[in-house]
């Protein structure tokens, strides 16, 4: 008799996908819609990525977007999935995220990324708009976000021997939580340095998954906030009534994969009609990298997602997993709702409990 591993506690990362048609207004609508049904589903925490100049992505402020949720949810968590730190200056990162712990006490999470989020034309507009970060000095960037969002804030020293206090709010008595982001050994191994909470963007690249989590569980180092290991994986996950269903309104995003990965210019997500229709124009490289990516994703009926969820948690030690809804729409669906992204996370929620 075998023994199924137990449910893990269940996540949402958003990138706020634009559809063919679809304002940014609409897109934002829609993915606060489903923040609202990620926490009366009882979701543990709902982050944003920071994605730059895609036209099917409108995650480009989690603080921004984090703050709306705040104004729509009353328990599930909210941050970033990640703050990219090399496009902004440490300080006002800080700021951002102390402002939200004191709008949502004891709910934000503040996930940080090395990665720019975009490509480096839009990194340097980013830079030229007045931030001072850069990828060089990430770690100690790090150090200092740690400082400024504590009560007791840094102190700069000057070299006449002199100090300047910093606090990134005036009276903080809570802090955000801060988490490493990473799908290198980087990341990982300054979380364990740092003795801070790392998440795998296994979404993103499943490859390297197991070293990556080795290193960080060897490698931790106790901190004041934290004295083990902790962690949680990300999953491109989209679950429907039938398997049918659930292959159709994968094929947008697999599409949107290809032309990622075959430097095609992008374009908002297409409709589920849409994908359908245009099933024959990639070559076999980008069907390659489709198949490639559908098999790293978590894509079909309730009880066969959720069983391949409890294994996957389970194969890796974590009990916890950030889903990344990737339900296409179809065409007369609304365009200020997400149906499909909200069925993904209703079927998922009664299926684990």
């Amino acid at each position: 008799m075998s023994i199924e591993s137990p449910s893990p506690a269940l996540s949402v990362l958003d990138l706020v996908p634009v559809r063919t048609g679809q304002t940014s207004a609409q897109a934002v609508a829609a993915s606060l819609g489903v923040v609202a049904a990620a926490d009366r589903l009882g979701f543990r925490r709902y982050w944003f990525a920071e994605h730059h100049n895609m036209p099917a992505v409108a995650s480009t402020t989690p603080p921004v977007l984090a703050a709306a949720a705040a104004a729509r949810t009353e328990r599930i968590r909210l941050g970033s999935g990640g703050v990219m730190l090399p496009n902004h200056s440490p300080l006002v990162v800080a700021e951002q995220f102390a402002a939200l712990e004191a709008l949502a006490p004891g709910r934000i999470d503040l996930g940080i990324g090395r990665a720019p989020g975009s490509d480096p034309v839009i990194t340097q507009l980013l830079r030229q708009s007045g931030t001072t970060s850069d990828v060089e000095r990430f770690p100690d960037h790090v150090r200092d976000i740690l400082s400024l969002v504590a009560p007791d804030g840094a102190a700069l020293r000057f070299t006449s021997g002199g100090t300047y206090d910093v606090h990134a709010t005036p009276a903080a008595t809570t802090t955000p939580e801060v988490w490493l982001l990473g799908s290198s050994d980087y990341s990982a191994q300054l979380a364990a340095a740092l003795g801070l909470p790392y998440v795998f963007a296994n979404h993103f690249s499943g490859n390297g998954l197991e070293r990556a989590l080795e290193l960080y569980r060897t490698a931790f180092v106790p901190s004041e906030t934290l004295a083990a290991p902790r962690t949680f994986l990300t999953a491109n996950v989209l679950v429907a009534p039938t398997q049918a269903e659930a292959d159709e309104r994968a094929l947008p995003n697999l599409r949107m994969t290809a032309r990622l990965r075959t430097n095609r210019p992008l374009i908002a997500l297409e409709t589920v009609e849409q994908a359908v229709a245009g099933a024959a124009d990639f070559d076999a490289l980008g069907e390659s990298f489709m198949t490639s990516a559908r098999a790293n994703w978590f894509v079909g009926t309730p009880e066969a997602v959720a069983s391949e969820l409890r294994a996957f948690a389970g194969t890796h030690g974590v009990d916890e997993i950030m889903i990344s809804p990737i339900a296409g729409s179809y065409e007369n669906e609304p365009m200020d709702a997400a149906p499909g992204r909200v069925q993904t996370l209703e079927l998922l929620a009664a299926e684990l409990g």
